[in-house]
């Protein structure tokens, strides 16, 4: 069974009374524990991809499947980390963690228990009772990541999370995403603007073409798991992230 299964996603905003046509007959299915990366041109609709498939965003035309049930509204086996942190600052890391927990009902004790093994899991339990304004960009991250994983989704859609954060953060959090993946088994769809991380990260890359976006093509990573840079360097990767680069060259270039 796959995770998720897109047929047919179009997506269009009103911008100003005129049409903005975003996304055009998106196909894609991503199969239980892959992790697939999303890379494209600056506002080719990748991010409005992933709300589509959370159920934030309904789709003009076309459905999405999670685990073969449609998907009308924001479902709780999907968790969505955006692009900011997002945390509340009147609350401390644990409580913002446990908040989509008390926002489904669930009871007081369950929810603490559970943002608990989030923070643990996301290296943060040793900071519960800090406030976001007391985190650093990294850290705050992680709590955001913590915060998703706390109602145990079983999909995880990730919206360049990291890009905000220094190279040497950002590789370290690659590698806590990777190791947090093979502990809760989730699914994973990552968008990023970074072709080395896509490659790193993911089973499989979906590149897409300026706007409206469609999917062009999918690059697979054969590199083994687990994954380390240090252990056996860049190079594995090179082939599939020239690829990559050669195809998001040639959808410029046809755009232009």
């Amino acid at each position: 069974m796959d995770a998720i299964e897109l047929q047919g996603i179009s997506r269009s905003f009103d911008i100003a009374g005129a049409p903005l046509h975003v996304l055009d007959a998106v196909d894609l299915r991503v199969a239980e524990r892959e992790i697939v990366a999303i890379v494209g041109p600056n506002g080719c609709g990748k991010s409005t991809l992933l709300r589509v498939i959370s159920g934030l965003l309904p789709p003009d035309r076309g459905r999405v499947l999670a685990f073969d049930s449609a998907v009308t509204s924001p479902e709780p086996r999907i968790g969505l980390v955006f692009q900011e942190p997002r945390l509340l600052p009147w609350r401390d890391v644990l409580s913002n963690v446990a908040f989509p927990l008390e926002l489904a009902g669930v009871p007081r004790a369950e929810r603490r228990d559970r943002a608990l093994e989030a923070l643990r899991l996301t290296g943060l339990d040793g900071f519960a009772e800090a406030y976001p304004d007391q985190l650093s960009g990294g850290m705050a991250q992680r709590a955001a990541l913590a915060r998703a994983l706390a109602p145990e989704p079983d999909v995880l859609l990730l919206d360049e999370p990291f890009s905000a954060l220094d190279a040497m953060t950002r590789e370290r959090l690659d590698d806590e995403l990777l190791r947090l993946w093979g502990e809760t088994g989730s699914t994973i769809v990552l968008v990023t603007h970074s072709i080395s991380e896509a490659v790193y990260l993911s089973d499989r890359v979906v590149v897409m073409s300026p706007r409206p976006g469609k999917i062009i093509a999918e690059v697979p990573v054969d590199a083994p798991r687990p994954r380390s840079l240090s252990a056996g360097g860049a190079s594995m990767f090179s082939a599939a992230a020239d690829e990559v680069r050669t195809l998001l060259g040639h959808a410029g270039a046809e755009a232009a």
